[in-house]
């Protein structure tokens, strides 16, 4: 029972922390709840944006891998539009060259209906592009003023330091050390959000330029094959074409 007591005497007698992160938030008030808040709410969209754009890109991704696989072997354009996921990309770049091809019999001079046929291809490649991009603005904003919102807490935080200090007459540590925490914090949360939010854009970024270039390429071979009514296709497919040509006498031999 002794030590008991004894136990139970020192936790009593020991020093309770007042200056966790929340009682930083308790002391701050209202801008300091609508500053976390505000991050908060940055910080969820920043992920959800991240995880949301990567899941698309490796959807175009991989429909571009299937895409090689079978598309230019098919013996035309609209046979291989039909081994392609409907609403994907590619999809709508064939889909598009070929409406394109439809209207541009109406063109009377040669040049006109392949400009034509080019614009409209550009135009579905720019669709693609800004569908791939939407999202990314957010990120940016969320990087660029994140850490200037955690900057505005922290300069509330000093703030009420000073009326503090101004109020007791002196500069003791029970006085400021509520304020100035809560000010740290507030810096440390607005670099919590924006570096993610950074990184990921960049990320994200890389990605889309990448499948930008996927598509130009894709969307040129689309444009060459229908100017030459289904004759050129890329050396891939032609490749991949002369090495089955080749390994079928083997197979039987």
């Amino acid at each position: 029972m002794l030590i008991v007591d004894l136990l139970t005497a020192a936790a009593q007698a020991a020093p309770q922390n007042k200056f966790g992160f929340k009682e930083a938030l308790e002391q701050g008030g209202f801008i300091a709840y609508a500053t976390v808040v505000i991050l908060g709410v940055m910080s969820f969209g920043s992920f959800f944006i991240l995880f949301t754009k990567w899941f698309e890109q490796a959807k175009i991704m991989r429909q571009y891998n299937e895409l090689k696989a079978s598309f230019w072997r098919a013996p035309s354009l609209k046979d291989g539009a039909a081994k392609l996921e409907k609403n994907s990309a590619w999809r709508q770049i064939v889909d598009d060259g070929l409406a394109a091809e439809e209207a541009h019999g109406k063109m009377t001079d040669a040049l006109e209906a392949h400009d034509w046929l080019h614009g409209s291809l550009a135009r579905s490649e720019n669709a693609i592009n800004a569908r791939l991009a939407s999202g990314l603005p957010f990120l940016a904003t969320v990087g660029a003023t994140s850490p200037f919102i955690g900057l505005f807490g922290t300069v509330v935080g000093i703030y009420r330091a000073l009326i503090n200090i101004g109020i007791a007459g002196s500069a003791s540590i029970d006085k400021v050390a509520g304020p100035v925490g809560e000010a740290l914090i507030m810096t440390a949360l607005g670099l919590l959000v924006a570096v993610p939010a950074v990184l990921a854009y960049n990320y994200l970024q890389a990605r889309n330029k990448r499948i930008a270039e996927l598509l130009s390429g894709f969307s040129t071979d689309v444009l060459a094959n229908i100017n030459s009514k289904g004759a050129v296709k890329p050396a891939v497919a032609r490749a991949r074409g002369a090495a089955m040509r080749a390994a079928a006498p083997a197979a039987t031999a």
